[in-house]
């Protein structure tokens, strides 16, 4: 399970951004995930209950946004949308592509009280 390692991070890194603002309490966390990481939403929100409590992030609001993957094939220039599985070009058949989006890991935004 990788979520509870992307989670120990997430934790860390929000709580080193709201004690460097000076925060008393984090309110709210966005995370952007690519689905070609193949993490679980669910295993995501799980590992953030557990990790939460006892720091600034105890209480805050997790939400995850999920980024479908999206793919440029390099033999005709087609760009789209496709599945964790399906990458070949539906245009050419081309197997020759550059996935855009869909392996982000980012903290989108977090929300902080400031005393």
């Amino acid at each position: 399970m990788h979520e509870l390692g992307i989670m120990t991070g997430v934790v860390q890194s929000v709580t080193a951004a709201a004690e460097d603002a000076g925060a008393s309490q984090v309110t709210d966390i966005t995370l952007r995930m690519g689905r070609m990481t193949e993490v679980i939403e669910e295993a995501l929100q799980f590992a953030f209950e557990a990790l939460a409590p006892g720091t600034v992030c105890e209480g805050a609001a997790l939400h995850i946004v999920m980024v479908e993957p999206r793919s440029l094939c390099l033999e005709c220039g087609c760009e789209y949308d496709h599945d964790r599985f399906h990458m070949s070009c539906p245009a050419c058949g081309s197997g020759n592509v550059k996935l855009l989006a869909g392996r982000e890991m980012n903290i989108e935004s977090i929300e902080v009280d400031i005393p």
